[in-house]
């Protein structure tokens, strides 16, 4: 067994439909990192399924664990505690990682830490880095979240706002379902953007009110159905529409996607400068901007991010490509400071669909 000045964590994440595990060292050093993904079998369906997700975790959750081991070269009796994401996700994939944890750390005698999935991702960005410097700006970005926080550690966080519908995440899936363009979308539409004309299509930046931190995408979503099928005639399964993403060209899909992102990141950053402007006034100046979650992959958010951080002379922390999308590193990185703090879960840990904060 390490010694508790560095130790040594595994980390379960199977919120959605990624199986993984880690080893991490000391909240930074990521001896290993397996991730098996269900993108395949999600794709025909064009999101994904609880049911499956969760059959495919239970198949997948002792290979992955072995091969992080293998990978990491340590055995379980040398990790000084077992980590997992219990919250928010899919209740059924939870409960895969947390039933796998409860037994390692059960027939090891290691202790328990339940770690919320989504507060690990404005973690990511200390992976293979240098510490945070805090209080920092936090902004997740992923499929089922887009959410500001007031980060004044790593463990003490403030929620300062949230989307009230789509996360923006679920809108490039749905975007792209409505191109046809496959799934998952983000890195579809990314791709097909970088290829298009941003100022082809006047789409809407949904801000809500002037002090508001909230977010909303399903009128941006709407708004691009609406510019590719034209005004539905009908209600629900019986509406029908004048056309389809048949009737798109190469070039058409490229100037929807360019133009579809560029409203997607225009509202994030917009919001991020409230935050920022908020903060200052109120003398909680961050001394850091994080980001975190599968859309912090985007390449033009990751532009426009690391312009912010120069227009504002602040350290700007976006996890290396790896460490974009669920993983369970973030997991364990973030496990690290409730374990030098003693704050451990005990065998009742319960899976939940939503997160605490």
């Amino acid at each position: 067994m390490s010694t508790v000045a560095v130790p040594l964590i595994l980390g379960i994440e199977s919120s959605c439909d990624e199986t993984a595990a880690a080893v991490v060292r000391s909240g930074r050093q990521v001896l290993s990192n397996v991730i098996a993904s269900q993108h395949e079998l999600h794709a025909k369906f064009g999101g994904v399924v609880p049911e499956i997700a969760s059959r495919a975790h239970i198949e997948r959750m002792l290979p992955v664990l072995n091969e992080t081991c293998e990978q990491a070269g340590v055995t379980l009796d040398e990790v000084d505690a077992v980590a997992v994401g219990n919250r928010p996700g899919l209740i059924g994939s939870l409960l895969v990682g947390v039933a796998a944890a409860k037994t390692l750390a059960w027939s090891m005698n290691k202790p328990l830490i339940g770690i919320d999935h989504v507060v690990s991702h404005l973690y990511a960005g200390a992976l293979d880095a240098e510490p945070i410097d805090y209080p920092a700006l936090g902004l997740v970005v992923s499929g089922g979240h887009t959410s500001l926080y007031l980060a004044r550690s790593p463990l003490e966080m403030k929620l300062l706002g949230h989307t009230i519908d789509d996360a923006v995440g679920e809108a490039y899936d749905k975007v792209a379902a409505i191109l046809e363009a496959g799934f998952p979308g983000g890195p579809i539409i990314d791709k097909l953007a970088q290829q298009g004309d941003a100022a082809s299509v006047k789409l809407p930046r949904t801000l809500l009110e002037a002090d508001s931190l909230d977010f909303s995408y399903s009128g941006l979503k709407t708004a691009v159905l609406y510019h590719v099928r034209g005004k539905p005639v009908g209600r629900g399964a019986a509406a029908t529409f004048e056309r389809s993403a048949a009737d798109l060209t190469d070039v058409d899909k490229q100037n929807i996607a360019a133009s579809f992102q560029a409203a997607a990141v225009d509202v994030l950053m917009i919001k991020l400068q409230r935050a920022w402007d908020q903060l200052t006034s109120a003398d909680e100046a961050p001394r850091c901007v994080i980001i975190g979650g599968g859309v912090s992959a985007n390449s033009l958010l990751r532009q426009r991010i690391i312009a912010f951080g120069e227009e504002h002379d602040i350290d700007v922390r976006l996890p290396k490509m790896g460490y974009c999308l669920d993983n369970a590193a973030m997991i364990a990185g973030l496990a690290h400071w409730r374990y030098v703090a003693g704050q451990f879960d005990d065998l009742e840990l319960a899976a939940a669909a939503s997160s605490r904060i």
